[in-house]
């Protein structure tokens, strides 16, 4: 089992404390994480943080794929990786309508065929074998649509990769995971009870049959858990109530909704129509106490050090079986950093 931690992205301003970091690096966790939505980006700390590190890799979970060409997001972490001795790993998403078309201006399309194609393209210019030309529903090199003067050139990187630069994707839909399984190296299934593996198992089938010779040691398995260290477990869920909330009830229309359709597939349809309810007639505290304190305890670590160390044993069986291969803990609480490495690392 790996072990990352989760930078995320700024409030009203950009701070990114280096203790708990170098903390993390020194217990041996493998990666930390940066995050984008519509302020601070993912690029910048990511580049900040590879800067003031040696052993650490950085990831980015995720840059938003509408945001940036996939030549660009290609370049970026060609650079990054170079001067990183190879610590970059690119996390690719398609974010949602609401942020895509309301803040980029960019058509929401196809998320699904979007992150096989911008995937694909981008690991063609790191594989350097031709110029880049590309022909696909989202992505054309040369671009001949409306508007085009013809003058496109297929085009050959300029800088040689010499570094291996995995590249996950956050998605949870079937298709998405599917089209994950099939075209990149890992996934982040945001949260995830490690005894429902099942959600995602026949996706990920599906995906390792379309890309052929692959299978669970080629794919990374990479959720989010947050963990709250506290002697009062109700008080440790209080944040993660908010969260979940946000994306079950929230995050989207009431009708195109992924995270409450995850709910759902979780085992909690009465809890996610709930949940949603709430949240939109305006009624978020009601919304909060109205996720289940079992769905927060199955994804995510929370009360004491010795319930959240007894906990992890759930994790470690999914590990051994390879149906989780990373913890990517959001937490900068060092005590729990400590705990959560003694017993996985």
């Amino acid at each position: 089992m790996k072990l990352g931690i989760i930078a995320g992205y700024s409030g009203r301003k950009l701070n990114i404390p280096m203790g708990p970091i170098h903390h993390a690096e020194t217990l041996g966790y493998d990666s930390i994480w940066t995050s984008e939505a519509y302020g601070s980006d993912a690029i910048t700390p990511a580049a900040w943080i590879l800067a003031q590190t040696t052993k650490i890799k950085v990831g980015t979970a995720i840059m938003q794929m509408p945001a940036r060409t996939p030549s660009m997001s290609a370049m970026t972490a060609m650079s990054l990786a170079s001067l990183s001795e190879g610590r970059f790993i690119v996390g690719l998403g398609a974010s949602g309508p609401q942020v895509v078309e309301g803040w980029h201006g960019e058509r929401y399309g196809r998320p699904v065929t979007r992150l096989k194609e911008y995937t694909e393209i981008m690991k063609k210019i790191f594989a350097r074998e031709s110029v880049l030309t590309y022909e696909g529903k989202e992505y054309q090199m040369p671009y001949k649509g409306p508007g085009a003067t013809g003058l496109g050139k297929p085009l050959k990187s300029i800088m040689h990769c010499e570094e291996d630069i995995p590249i996950y994707a956050a998605t949870i839909t079937p298709a998405g995971v599917a089209a994950a399984a099939e075209v990149s190296d890992g996934f982040f299934p945001v949260w995830m009870d490690p005894e429902k593996y099942s959600v995602f198992e026949e996706p990920i089938k599906k995906g390792f049959a379309a890309a052929g010779d692959k299978s669970l040691l080629d794919f990374d398995v990479a959720p989010f858990v947050t963990c709250v260290m506290g002697d009062d477990v109700e008080e440790c869920m209080k944040p993660i109530r908010g969260n979940m909330a946000l994306y079950i009830g929230g995050m989207g229309a009431r009708d195109k909704n992924f995270y409450n359709n995850y709910c759902k597939a979780l085992g909690y349809e009465d809890a996610a129509v709930k949940i949603q309810d709430l949240f939109l007639a305006g009624k978020k505290d009601e919304a909060m106490a109205a996720v289940p304190a079992e769905l927060i305890d199955a994804c995510h670590l929370v009360g004491p050090a010795e319930r959240i160390k007894e906990r992890l044993g759930r994790w470690k069986q999914a590990g051994g079986k390879g149906q989780v291969g990373s913890m990517l803990i959001g937490t900068q609480n060092p005590e729990a950093l400590e705990l959560i490495a003694s017993e996985m690392l």
